[in-house]
């Protein structure tokens, strides 16, 4: 179970839904050119439909549009059929562009929301005084690391501070294998030292010690009493 520290960071980070709908057709019937780009549309409930995109700049003959939708609309998006959003999106554009226009070939709606292992698009902090809540929300917890867009101090929200977090926690994780390693050694180190110590305090020789006898005949309380050296007794 994560500390109280932890798990009240993470309840104050909320999860904003951020939906690309993606509606392909088998003519454009928009216009394109120079600072057309993108169309907006008014509608009294507020996201319905609103921000439109087509794809000619970037994919020249695709045929595509995309209109945005975020967090409520997403969510009330996910919950019907693909059938039903495509009957939506094609009344915008027929009251945008008239009632003449083709009806789209495909559409694809990405559920974020519903996705079990996302549960949303990314990261949402609340107004805050201080960056402690993010550096809990990434701060390690015994063996287990934290790393993704919403602990990037400077890119929460977007791609890239996934990326970059992800190299950050990686460099985080590296030293922490580093530093076992360390104490480790230096584990083994103090272990040895008293043996070493013993070792260095007894350095007589076996002809020193007991000149008469052989290594084999060598008394045990003659070992034990450090009369012998350690090696000559191990011998």
């Amino acid at each position: 179970m994560l500390q109280r520290w932890k798990t009240e960071a993470i309840e104050k980070c909320d999860v904003t839904v951020y939906t690309k709908i993606f509606l392909k057709f088998p003519d454009k019937f928009w216009p394109c050119g120079p600072g057309k780009e993108f169309f907006i549309y008014a509608h009294e409930r507020r996201g319905y439909y609103t921000f439109w995109q087509h794809m000619e700049n970037a994919y020249p003959g695709s045929n595509i549009l995309v209109v945005t939708l975020t967090n409520g609309e997403s969510k009330r998006i996910e919950a019907q059929s693909d059938e039903e959003t495509l009957e939506e999106a094609m009344g915008v554009l027929r009251d945008m562009f008239g009632p003449h226009i083709p009806n789209a070939t495909d559409i694809l709606v990405p559920r974020w929301w519903n996705n079990r292992f996302q549960r949303g698009s990314y990261s949402n902090y609340p107004i805050i005084s201080d960056n402690q809540d993010v550096h809990d929300i990434k701060a390690p917890v015994g063996r287990i690391f934290f790393t993704g867009e919403h602990t990037s101090e400077r890119f929460s929200g977007y791609v890239h501070g996934g990326y970059l977090s992800g190299i950050d926690t990686s460099n985080s994780l590296l030293e922490e294998i580093r530093k076992e390693k360390e104490r480790k050694s230096e584990s083994q180190t103090f272990l040895l030292e008293p043996l070493l110590a013993l070792t260095g305090s007894l350095t007589l020789t076996q002809t020193e010690a007991v000149p008469s006898l052989h290594k084999c005949d060598i008394p045990t309380q003659l070992y034990l009493s450090g009369k012998v050296g350690l090696q000559e007794a191990i011998l």
